[in-house]
């Protein structure tokens, strides 16, 4: 369905957008890709697709509201993945994250509706769910804004809900829990263990691992990201993507310590642990919905994931690109 119509991919630089742009390529989409602009013409992890001769990159930002209505001209589907997404990052520039989540957001739903875009996914989280008030977490949770980002993150999704039942621009709210793979954020749990055992770490820097996620592997995001994209009469909802797997921070550790063959020690780090009332304790992903409207089944275990996630990780050229002594906010 997605095959020769043209796509805007905003956030095409970043982990989960550049596996999607690698995806769409592949689906024959046409698809260009927005990198945030920097003056080293640096395009993120989109320097590293398979797809770079078959798709067209774009240097801007999605707070740039003239921008984006340039270049959403002529666009069939976007897929709005552009945020700033880590959370200890939100405690000390929350204004950033106002501007990028909030406004880009705006941004890019105004932009949809002046050029008559056919169809926009906007990129949610399932940190808009806080700490889980009942398990499996389907859609009609209550929202909590725990930290500055999720605050950002519910707001985004209110503008994008707003534009459906104002002006009937039909947009799409995904909503991925926590995806883990190649090219992750090194501020992430599983990238900052097995890097730092990569690196021949003897101890391992982490906080709390307590906490519970619904883990899934970055190709399974995507293909929840497809096949909403196909779907039809999904305007204006909302929808999970997700395994209805939960694990815990000390199992997923453990899991990762035997895969890698490591007897490796966890210490705890104070910087890395979040304030006591913006821990979310447990997140646990019911995909009923995305499974009854799209037929979507995760294909990845998470032991299959994260062996592949390993071997990416392990390999030096791709290991040299992480900072491993350096805790990332």
């Amino acid at each position: 369905m997605l095959k020769g119509k043209k796509v805007l991919i905003t956030g095409a630089d970043g982990f989960i957008g550049s596996h999607l742009t690698e995806r769409l390529a592949k689906e024959g989409a046409i698809v260009k890709a927005l990198s945030q602009y920097n003056s080293f013409n640096n395009w993120g992890w989109l320097e590293d697709v398979n797809c770079k001769d078959d798709i067209e990159v774009l240097s801007g930002d999605v707070r740039d509201s003239n921008y984006i209505r340039e270049i959403t001209k002529g666009v069939d589907v976007i897929f709005h993945l552009a945020a700033l997404i880590a959370i200890p990052y939100s405690y000390v520039a929350p204004d950033s994250y106002i501007d990028t989540n909030i406004k880009g957001t705006l941004n890019i739903c105004q932009a949809a509706k002046d050029n008559n875009v056919s169809k926009t996914i906007i990129t949610s989280t399932s940190e808009v769910y806080g700490t889980a008030k009942y398990v499996p977490i389907d859609e009609n949770h209550p929202k909590q804004p725990q930290s500055p980002y999720s605050a950002t993150k519910i707001g985004a999704d209110a503008i994008a809900k707003s534009f459906y039942n104002a002006f009937e621009l039909p947009v799409v709210i995904a909503r991925p829990f926590n995806t883990y793979g190649p090219r992750q954020s090194a501020r992430a749990i599983i990238p900052t263990i097995i890097t730092q055992i990569a690196s021949g770490k003897k101890e391992i820097k982490l906080g709390d691992l307590t906490p519970t996620r619904d883990f899934n592997y970055v190709k399974d995001t995507c293909e929840g990201f497809v096949k909403i994209a196909n779907c039809e009469n999904v305007n204006g909802e909302e929808i999970n993507i997700g395994s209805n797997y939960e694990i815990s921070m000390k199992d997923t550790l453990e899991l990762i310590k035997k895969i890698m063959n490591s007897d490796v020690e966890f210490v705890v780090d104070s910087q890395r642990i979040r304030p006591k009332n913006s821990e979310v304790n447990r997140l646990w992903c019911d995909n009923a919905k995305i499974k009854k409207l799209t037929g979507f089944e995760p294909k990845y275990t998470i032991e299959d994931g994260l062996k592949e996630t390993i071997e990416w990780f392990c390999n030096p050229e791709n290991l040299k690109k992480y900072k491993a002594d350096i805790y990332n906010v």
